[in-house]
C-alpha cells in the first residue's frame, strides 16, 4: 500500500486510475492539527505512506480550494477525523461531501476516526453535530 510514487488501482470501469496520494486527511485544524492529526501524519510518513495534509497554508475563503478538491480526487484513501468542531466548518463539510462522492464514483476507501465525540452524535446528527448541521442549514437558507 505504501509508496511515494503514483499508485494505480483498477476503478469500477476497465480503465486504470492513477492515484496521486495514498491518503487524504480531513480534519478540523483547531481541534487536532497540533495533536492527533500531526501524530497520525507523522506515523503515515514514517511508513512511507504518501499523504496529503493541509497545514493551513492554503488560502481560506468561502469556497473550498481547487487544490484540496484535486487532492481528495487523487487519493486512494481518505481518513476523516471527526472532532467536536469538525461539523462547524463549512470547509470540512465540503471536504466530506467530496470524499463521499469519490467513494461512490472512484471506489475511494474512507476511514472515519472519532476524536472526543460520541459515535451516535455523528451517526444520528445529534448533540454538537445536530446543532452544527442546523446552523449550516439556517445559513444556507439565508
Amino acid at each position: 500500500m505504501a509508496s511515494t510514487s503514483i499508485s494505480q488501482r483498477p476503478s469500477c470501469s476497465s480503465s486504470n486510475y492513477e492515484w496521486r496520494y495514498d491518503v487524504f486527511l480531513s480534519f478540523r485544524g483547531k481541534d487536532t492539527r497540533h495533536t492527533f492529526t500531526d501524530f497520525l501524519y507523522g506515523a503515515l510518513d514514517h511508513g512511507n505512506i504518501n499523504s496529503f495534509i493541509d497545514y493551513g497554508k492554503l488560502p481560506r475563503g468561502e469556497e473550498i480550494s481547487s487544490e484540496i478538491l484535486k487532492a481528495i480526487e487523487g487519493s486512494r484513501f481518505a481518513i476523516i477525523v471527526f472532532s467536536k468542531n469538525y461539523a462547524d466548518s463549512k470547509w470540512c463539510l465540503d471536504e466530506l461531501v467530496k470524499i463521499m462522492e469519490c467513494e461512490a464514483e472512484k471506489g475511494q476507501k474512507v476511514f472515519p476516526i472519532l476524536y472526543h465525540v460520541e459515535p451516535t452524535e455523528v451517526r444520528n446528527q445529534s448533540g454538537i453535530y445536530g446543532e452544527a448541521f442546523k446552523n449550516h442549514e439556517t445559513n444556507a437558507d439565508e
